[in-house]
């Protein structure tokens, strides 16, 4: 099982509940979106999923692992991209992602093939000498999802990744990350933006802590456009 499943996860900030009673599955080679409004509690459940932060109850499974009985199985099958980003400016993309291998005990003619391997799914691989400060925002963007790939992840997780990029950079990467998804790698995608969902997509709707709805979009929206399923879900008083 290589796929990503949450159940019955709450977690709170002092009196302040963050998710509450959060469960989700996210089936092998599929792309799931979690979509929120800002505040919803989506960077929650990531702090959780990576283990910066950790909840009294609940139960998070990586690819098979359970995150609280085998923390380095499930962490080894999880690929990262977080909102903020990671890349050392001053390193070119290769030396950022050689960097990173190392940190997984990877080096020599191996991390050369799953460098280039990386960069090349992404499209990056002429751009592998440049230096990241000299790449624009969605190429940036492109070199941290290489890095997370370089592992061979089962789970890869994105907190917002496409924020501050332009409509183009944006399309651009979200079709990167979904023919990921089509060749194995099993995709949580955190976003509170509406068109980066496809109808096909998996759903998951989480607003003031809890999930609203869940399923294929298509099936969670009926006839209606996700934007307006969206609003009419998040604007309902709890």
């Amino acid at each position: 099982m290589n796929g990503l499943k949450v159940s019955e996860l709450s977690f709170s900030y002092g009196t302040k509940p963050a998710l509450e009673n959060v469960s989700l599955e996210v089936p092998a080679g599929r792309f799931c979106a979690l979509l929120g409004p800002n505040g919803a509690g989506k960077s929650t459940l990531f702090a959780l999923l990576t283990r910066l932060l950790s909840s009294p109850g609940g139960r998070i499974q990586i690819a098979g692992h359970d995150l609280t009985k085998t923390p380095g199985a499930a962490l080894s099958k999880l690929g990262i991209v977080f909102q903020q980003p990671t890349l050392d400016l001053d390193l070119s993309v290769r030396q950022n992602l050689s960097y990173f291998a190392a940190l997984h005990g990877i080096a020599g003619r191996d991390a050369t093939r799953r460098i280039d391997a990386a960069l090349d799914k992404l499209a990056m691989l002429e751009r592998a000498t440049e230096k990241a400060r000299n790449l624009n925002g969605g190429h940036r963007r492109r070199a941290e999802i290489a890095r997370a790939l370089i592992h061979d992840p089962a789970v890869l997780l994105l907190d917002e990744p496409t924020v501050g990029l332009d409509a183009a950079a944006r399309a651009s990467i979200t079709g990167h990350v979904h023919q990921l998804s089509k060749e194995g790698t099993t995709v949580l995608w955190a976003t509170h933006l509406t068109d980066e969902v496809g109808r096909d997509d998996q759903l998951v709707i989480l607003h003031q802590a809890r999930v609203l709805a869940q399923g294929r979009c298509e099936e969670v929206c009926g006839d209606a456009p996700l934007a307006d399923r969206f609003l009419t879900l998040t604007a309902q008083p709890r």
